[in-house]
């Protein structure tokens, strides 16, 4: 049976803080792994948020910034560097299914899971593609300036589009990914301790749908939604009251904690 033979549900995007949107993804994966429906969803971040990939020092944060510009900051359970998720440039997506569903092999299960994004890609005119070959960090606690990998990191002309990242647990595949909407390179700077990077050396590595495209917001993540649907033939869908019930407890008690954002304990372990 193929993916798209499996109970899929899209759900569309929203806006939700930066510890919700990550407490939404694990319990998507906890409803999958208890035989509910496999989830796509594509979200906004609001108010705009840093996420730290999970093994990021927390001495790389410039937390006054964060805190004078009303950024929030949370951890990822995924690894790699520190993503300003803006409100209005960055348009994110998360699927999520069963592992025994998908490939054991990583960079094949990449492939088969970015399927859709790059069929988003070329709805919009975009020639995205995977990165050729491995190209080192401009500056490496930040994920759009981090090592570029053929696995996962998405570019066009040589400049990311989108960064990809995914984690098993025992019964689930989560796979989460950035993409960049429009470039704020301040902000995406901004964020950081000290970074030996300026703006220009960012709009260097990094391009945008808008600047790739031309295309508004809207009808960007109308195409994603489209092509994410198309892929696994799924039913538009939404959290069920006990998901989101499990959400907020869980953005409050892990994602929102300092325990875990800035020393990556899990209070709920």
């Amino acid at each position: 049976m193929e993916l798209r033979d499996r109970e899929w549900r899209l759900v569309r995007e929203a806006a939700h803080p930066g510890p919700t949107n990550m407490a939404l993804d694990e319990v998507a994966a906890r409803t999958v792994a208890a035989g509910g429906p496999r989830t796509l969803r594509v979200y906004r971040w609001e108010p705009s948020t840093l996420s730290l990939g999970y093994h990021q020092d927390p001495d790389t944060v410039d937390w006054a910034f964060c805190e004078r510009e009303g950024v929030t900051v949370t951890r990822r359970p995924t690894g790699g560097g520190g993503i300003y998720h803006d409100s209005f440039a960055d348009i994110s997506y998360t699927i999520v299914a069963p592992a025994e569903e998908l490939p054991g092999d990583l960079l094949e299960c990449y492939h088969l899971l970015l399927e859709p994004i790059f069929d988003a890609f070329e709805r919009l005119g975009v020639p995205a593609e995977f990165v050729p070959e491995e190209r080192p960090a401009v500056y490496v606690p930040a994920c759009y300036l981090r090592e570029l990998h053929p696995a996962h990191d998405v570019v066009v002309a040589g400049r990311k589009l989108s960064g990809n990242a995914q984690y098993r647990q025992r019964d689930a595949v989560i796979q989460h990914g950035s993409i960049s909407f429009s470039r704020r390179p301040e902000r995406h700077l901004g964020v950081f301790a000290d970074p030996d990077v300026t703006p220009d050396g960012f709009r260097e590595r990094v391009t945008s749908l808008r600047a790739e495209a031309g295309v508004d917001r809207v009808e960007a993540v109308a195409v994603l939604e489209s092509a994410l649907a198309d892929w696994a033939d799924a039913d538009e869908g939404d959290w069920t009251d006990a998901e989101r019930d499990a959400a907020r407890n869980l953005a409050a008690r892990k994602y929102g904690s300092g325990a875990w954002t800035r020393d990556r304990d899990d209070p709920t372990a």
